[in-house]
């Protein structure tokens, strides 16, 4: 029988797992990004670019419809950032159920792991009071240069940590989230907040609550430790 020297790390998403900041984005983007002649909505975020990077939703839509001025990008980043900040300050909350998983998991090294920067996460995290379970320990993509999808996020997370791969396991809601932690060969929890429109690729733990997730972890930690 093999046995786990420690507790598993938990590798968080952030927005759309620890805290309900999507629909917040989603309005922030809708209402700015048609401000520099580039149409979207709330929902085509909703519906198409959850967890992606803020560069790549606007390249996407430079492609479609007319490409920004020089300089522009900045200008609207800067707007973006500054207008969702005060949003989040105002509004935002802890994804339901999520504190209370987190305090059963007390035991479990974890940390955040975003394709956000560095600033965002900590508002997100300081506006609904769940900093202390993670012990200033934060990954962003800004800071590490990469983005999910791409695995090596989630590696240089795990490094950072301590854990090889096998011993940890992402919680992520979206769907590039999920496909970085598979692909960086880690076990992954999907929080999946649309059933209904979503399917858990093979391989993850689909749960639609976060009230499931110390129960998923035991279950994962049980299967590695036996």
């Amino acid at each position: 029988m093999k046995h786990s020297a420690k507790p598993l790390c938990l590798l968080f998403d952030c927005d759309g797992t620890l805290v309900d900041s999507e629909i917040l984005l989603a309005e922030v983007m809708g209402d700015i990004l048609p401000e520099f002649s580039l149409p979207f909505s709330a929902q085509q975020y909703m519906e198409e670019f959850r967890g992606v990077r803020f560069h790549t939703i606007v390249q996407t839509l430079e492609s479609r419809f007319q490409a920004l001025a020089e300089g522009e990008f900045a200008n609207l980043e800067a707007g973006m950032r500054a207008r969702m900040e005060a949003r989040m300050r105002a509004e935002l909350v802890a994804i339901p159920g999520m504190p209370a998983a987190l305090e059963q998991l007390n035991l479990h090294p974890k940390a955040v792991v975003s394709n956000g920067p560095e600033r965002k996460i900590r508002c997100a995290l300081e506006s609904t009071d769940l900093g202390h379970h993670f012990a200033d320990k934060l990954f962003s993509a800004y800071t590490l240069n990469v983005w999910k999808p791409d695995p090596e996020l989630y590696r240089k997370a795990a490094a950072a940590m301590g854990y090889p791969p096998e011993a940890c396991v992402v919680i992520d809601d979206a769907a590039v989230g999920v496909e970085a932690g598979l692909a960086a060969g880690m076990h992954v929890i999907h929080l999946n907040h649309f059933p209904n429109e979503e399917v858990t690729p093979e391989g993850a733990i689909g749960i639609h609550h976060a009230s499931e997730l110390p129960a998923a972890i035991a279950r994962v930690s049980t299967a590695v430790t036996a």
